[in-house]
């Protein structure tokens, strides 16, 4: 009951505004930290006790000393059995009461809630990013990024607010008590925090540095390994282990010199202070026997002053390992940064709405688009699809064809020009209720790394096992399915497809897709190469539930194979970024243009269409 107290004091899923995090390193800190101010200054004071708590202990040894040699024998208890027994609950009840609300605090609150809220967030964040965001890095190393920056932040924050208490108050004690001792005690300790702040005002950046070129190369080393292990179908289609070693090797090789150089800072910081340390500690030793033998202190007086010198010696090399280990999670926290506060590139406006579909009419009208380069991929293009119909789209690789597609479902922002959709311009509405009304197939389907059911529910969750069952019986993949065993328990519509669906085939993972897409049952449709992994027989088949599928619908479907998309209202020909060629099938054979040499070259001039 106690532990759950605490593991509740911070909401890991609260709702927060979905904004970018700040970029500049004291601000991305103070985004996550200030939700969770209130524990933070808990921490804080629970930590100042406890130390203060640690130096009271070692300041009552030395005033034991003397007074066991102040007091007679039997008297001592009488005399002073008051301070015995207050110090005796310090140290039996007090101490552990304090260490045990900071373990709780640190252990059930921080450590757990903390991490996962950042991680929840920066999660919860990328997956609304665009799709270029996705493409332009590896999967591994933002999902390394999103993992490992919780933790790195949560750390480094809590071993700075351990390292400040402890510092401030061991160091202001121990100067106060050496003072009321006698003031020339203090000379070697303020000379060892000089030189203490010296070594780590000049090595602490430098470790700051080599820690995040370490992050951002043992990030790039996870990329690879991620890389390899995700295509290995192809890696060992082509036989190309050996290359694939080489180029994990070099990015390890990278990782390592930048490792070592880190270490050879940390190396050098830790002789130094090891070095400071035993002067400290002879110097303290030294100075307390002169002045004891001066009658300056008494003898608790030299415990005292050893005790603490000693402590503040193991203090110092905890520190060091401490300042250490902050600078490699400020370094993972900084590389996490690069990439978790990058803005996103498509947003949905203010004031953005629902989308609404109650004819299916389509309109681009003067898009301009280019993926980062001088010249476009589509120039000026003009199209208006008429509700209802159904139009195939046609164009040599690279004229635009899929682009045009990503346009209208607002995966990349224009560069110029509007796409409507029932008079309604898709950067004004929400990007999910526009994905939401149109239904996509594409040729490279890819499967989410669950259950066969899971994946179908994608298209209509809360679907009933019928409506499954019917919408897999029109895409002809009932059959297999009920033979599907994933060798860990799983069968049928439980069965674990692998990840992005490798245990399919590619003509099974299409027509679950395109079961997932009759489920949707959405009134705009999208078919890019939807039967392109299919045999000729299955396609047959399917193609009579495509056309169910298409009733009463706005279609725009793309095929390489001209005879699957010829029969479609309108066929419309893009090359280049631009409409060239639009009409029927044989108006377009008629007027001899590019797309009745595309059909001549594909059929030889032997195929016709009924």
């Amino acid at each position: 009951m106690l532990f759950q107290r605490f593991e509740k004091l911070i909401d890991v899923f609260k709702p927060v505004a979905d904004i970018a995090p700040p970029k500049g390193m004291l601000r991305f800190y103070a985004h996550y930290l200030k939700q969770v101010w209130p524990l933070m200054i808990v921490v804080l004071l629970v930590g100042f006790v406890a130390a203060v708590i640690e130096v009271a202990l070692f300041s009552f040894l030395g005033r034991l000393i003397d007074l066991t040699q102040t007091t007679p024998s039997g008297e001592f208890f009488a005399r002073h059995g008051g301070d015995l027994l207050w110090m005796a609950l310090v140290a039996l009840i007090i101490r552990p009461l304090v260490s045990g609300l900071h373990d709780l605090l640190t252990h059930q609150a921080i450590n757990p809630g903390l991490t996962n809220m950042i991680r929840w967030q920066n999660h919860r964040y990328l997956l609304r990013q665009s799709l270029s965001f996705f493409h332009n890095d590896f999967a591994g190393r933002l999902a390394q990024r999103v993992m490992q920056t919780g933790p790195a932040l949560r750390d480094s924050t809590m071993q700075v607010v351990d390292a400040l208490w402890h510092v401030l108050v061991y160091a202001g004690s121990a100067l106060y008590l050496f003072a009321e001792a006698d003031p020339r005690l203090m000379i070697p300790l303020s000379l060892w925090i000089l030189g203490y702040a010296s070594a780590l005002w000049y090595f602490v950046p430098r470790i700051k540095q080599r820690a995040a070129a370490a992050s951002a190369s043992r990030s790039r080393v996870m990329g690879r390994i991620v890389d390899g292990y995700s295509n290995i179908a192809t890696l060992k289609l082509f036989a190309h282990a050996r290359e694939e070693e080489n180029y994990a090797r070099e990015a390890m090789g990278e990782l390592l010199a930048k490792v070592r150089l880190q270490s050879r800072t940390i190396t050098s910081l830790d002789v130094l202070i090891t070095s400071l340390n035993g002067l400290l500690i002879v110097a303290t030793g030294a100075l307390a026997l002169w002045l004891w033998n001066g009658d300056a202190i008494s003898t608790g007086a030299i415990a005292l002053a050893l005790g603490l010198a000693i402590r503040i010696n193991n203090m110092a090399e905890w520190v060091m390992w401490v300042v250490n280990g902050i600078f490699e999670n400020v370094g993972t926290v900084q590389d996490g940064m690069h990439t978790l506060a990058q803005p996103r590139l498509v947003l949905d406006h203010q004031g953005a709405t629902p989308m609404r579909v109650p004819r299916g009419h389509i309109r681009f009208e003067g898009i301009h688009f280019h993926y980062g380069k001088q010249s476009g991929v589509i120039a000026g293009l003009d199209l208006d699809v008429r509700p209802g119909e159904k139009i195939g789209l046609i164009g040599p690789s690279g004229a635009g064809k899929s682009t045009l597609i990503n346009l209208l479902l607002r995966l990349y922002e224009l560069q110029e020009g509007r796409i409507l959709i029932d008079d309604q311009d898709i950067t004004t509405l929400t990007q999910e209720s526009l994905r939401a009304n149109i239904g996509v197939v594409t040729q490279d389907t890819s499967l989410l790394h669950r259950s066969i059911r899971e994946n179908l529910l994608y298209g209509k969750p809360g679907a009933s096992d019928e409506q499954l069952q019917d919408a897999l019986r029109k895409a002809h993949a009932e059959g297999f399915i009920q033979n599907l065993d994933d060798g860990q328990g799983g069968h049928g519509l439980a069965a674990l497809v692998g990840e992005r669906g490798v245990k399919l085939s590619g003509g099974q993972r299409q027509r679950i897709a395109i079961a997932r897409v009759l489920l949707k049952d959405a009134p705009i449709l999208v078919l890019d190469e939807a039967t392109s992994a299919l045999d000729s027989e299955v396609e047959a088949a399917i193609q009579e539930s495509l056309d169910t599928l298409m009733q009463g619908k706005t279609v725009i479907a793309i095929a390489h194979r001209l005879s699957t998309i010829a029969r479609m209202d309108r066929l419309v020909v893009i090359d280049q970024g631009q409409l060239i060629e639009t009409g029927s099938h044989a108006e377009l054979l008629e007027r001899g243009g590019l797309y009745a040499r595309l059909w001549q070259r594909q059929t030889g001039g032997f195929v016709g269409l009924e």
